[in-house]
C-alpha cells in the first residue's frame, strides 16, 4: 500500500477525484493506494462467485456491486473500499447517497465485508476492524491468502489463514482457518468453501 499525496482530502475531494477508481480509499483525509496484484484480484473474484452463488441458491434479497465505498458517518475524511460487500437491498432506500453514487453509510445495510489482504494487513487486522465494528457490521472476513500478516494476528509460522469475525455485542470475536479447513460462516451457514478453493494456483 502507498500514501500517495501528503495533502489531506476531504471526503467530497476524494469522491470527485478518485471515486469511481477502485485503486483508491480515504482514511483520515489521506489518500491510499491499494495496489491490487493480479492475484488479489483473482482471489476477490473467487470469494464473490462463492457469495453470489449463495445469494442465489438461498434466493436472499442481497446484493454484491461490483463497486462500493463505505462512509462511516462519524469519520468526516474516511471512505473505506473493501474487496467485497453483500449489502440487503431492501435497506439501500435508507441510504442518502445511493441513488447518486455507490456509497453506503449505514451499517445496518451491510451483511458481510472481505478484506483480502495485500500490503496494507495493518489497516485491515485492526484500523478497519474497529471501524466495521463500530459500523455494527455483522460479519467481516479477513481473507489472508498469502499468509502476510503480523504473528500476533496469523500466528507462527505464518500461513494462509482465513479469519471470520463475527460481531458480539460492540466487537468481533474471531475464529481462524487454515487449509484443508472447512470456512464457517454465520451469514452463509450452508457455504461450502475452503482457503485451497481460492488461493491462485500460479
Amino acid at each position: 500500500m502507498t500514501y500517495t499525496s501528503t495533502k489531506v482530502l476531504t471526503f467530497d475531494d476524494f469522491i470527485a477525484q478518485y471515486g469511481d477508481n477502485p485503486r483508491y480509499e480515504l482514511i483520515d483525509g489521506e489518500l491510499r493506494d491499494i495496489e491490487p496484484t493480479g492475484s488479489h484480484e483473482a482471489v476477490t473474484g473467487q470469494i464473490i462467485g462463492y457469495m453470489f452463488g449463495e445469494i442465489l441458491r438461498s434466493r436472499r434479497n442481497w446484493i454484491v456491486p461490483k463497486n462500493c465505498l463505505i462512509k462511516p458517518p462519524a469519520m468526516a475524511a474516511t471512505a473505506l473500499r473493501p474487496d467485497a460487500i453483500v449489502l440487503d437491498e431492501a435497506k439501500l432506500s435508507q441510504e442518502p447517497l445511493w441513488r447518486k453514487e455507490p456509497i453506503v453509510c449505514n451499517g445496518s445495510t451491510i451483511q458481510l465485508v472481505v478484506e483480502v489482504v495485500s500490503t496494507n494487513w495493518q489497516d485491515d487486522y485492526a484500523r478497519k476492524v474497529e471501524e466495521y465494528a463500530l459500523l455494527g457490521i455483522p460479519e467481516y472476513w479477513i481473507v489472508d491468502y498469502l499468509g502476510i500478516g503480523g504473528i500476533a494476528f496469523i500466528g507462527k509460522p505464518k500461513q494462509p489463514t482465513f479469519t471470520v469475525c463475527q460481531l458480539m455485542g460492540d466487537s468481533y470475536s474471531h475464529q481462524q482457518f487454515r487449509r484443508g479447513e472447512s470456512i464457517l460462516s454465520p451469514t452463509f451457514p450452508e457455504l461450502q468453501l475452503r482457503l485451497d478453493d481460492i488461493i491462485p494456483r500460479q
